[in-house]
């Protein structure tokens, strides 16, 4: 885990505020946050991601098979 630091400078509070989101977006800082909100079992975090897989299969098959067809 590595700390951010932003120095507010002369252009002002919001630009430096904009610049903390994006680099807590880069290093994935809100999404561990909210993962760490409460416990899930091995075995549910595992049938979550089986899940989210196939999802993305499902998914990524019917957008070739409406492209194919054009």
């Amino acid at each position: 885990m590595q700390n951010i630091y932003i120095t507010v400078d002369d252009r002002g509070v919001e630009r430096s505020l904009r610049k903390f989101k994006r680099m807590c977006d880069t290093y994935g800082i809100v999404k561990l946050y909210r993962s760490r909100q409460e416990y899930k079992k091995p075995s549910i975090m595992a049938k979550e991601k089986r899940e989210a897989a196939e999802k993305r299969r499902r998914k990524t098959s019917v957008k070739s098979r409406t492209r194919s067809k054009i």
